[in-house]
């Protein structure tokens, strides 16, 4: 069974492996497969937004592959009612990291610590041909910091403290965070549905 990733991010894809290369004979990216397709990211939440981008992909590469695999993440503060949410990407009008950080750290200026609960979300999305869609979520708790901590990870991992390991997301090993990250959670539970 061919499995296409709708992702060019390459770390992504080598997690997505390791975790489903039993269940696929073969697991591609987009740029693997030559395929050029943008999909608008229009859903109100993680599940509408991944499920429209596999089925979406599927129904135009579905003379050449079995399975679309897409996913769509953020981060979700509980002060900022869930925000930034499906809009983690484009939480400032500049959408770019930087931007976002610092949109985010100013809204909770006044919020405090006991207040500052926070969950990076992950729904994954397997289309099939000839088979229903699967989507499951995946999420790691934590609580937003006041200042940055770290250098690695990308997005808001620098703002995100992780307690259990009494560090930033960014202060991680790629090995540390991949073992506890959002997606990592997601996909072990699709794994688990495909092996049912």
């Amino acid at each position: 069974m061919k499995l296409l990733l709708a992702t060019n991010n390459a770390h992504k894809a080598q997690e997505i492996r390791e975790i489903l290369s039993d269940s696929f004979t073969e697991i591609v990216t987009l740029r693997d497969a030559g395929v050029e397709l943008e999909v608008e990211e229009n859903g109100t939440t993680f599940r509408e937004n991944a499920l429209k981008k596999a089925e979406e992909t599927l129904a135009y590469v579905s003379d050449r592959f079995d399975a679309v695999l897409a996913d769509d993440s953020g981060l979700c503060v509980d002060a900022l009612g869930g925000a930034p949410g499906v809009y983690s990407a484009r939480f400032a009008e500049a959408h770019n990291d930087a931007a976002n950080n610092q949109k985010l750290i100013a809204l909770l200026k006044d919020v405090p610590d006991s207040e500052r609960t926070a969950r990076f979300c992950c729904c994954v999305a397997l289309a099939r041909k000839g088979l229903p869609s699967i989507a499951v979520q995946g999420e790691v708790d934590g609580t937003i910091l006041h200042e940055a901590r770290g250098h690695n990870g990308f997005g808001y991992d620098p703002y995100f403290w992780y307690a259990p390991f009494q560090k930033s997301f960014a202060e991680l090993s790629s090995e540390e965070k991949n073992a506890v990250s959002h997606r990592k959670r997601a996909l072990q539970k699709l794994r688990e549905a495909l092996d049912v």
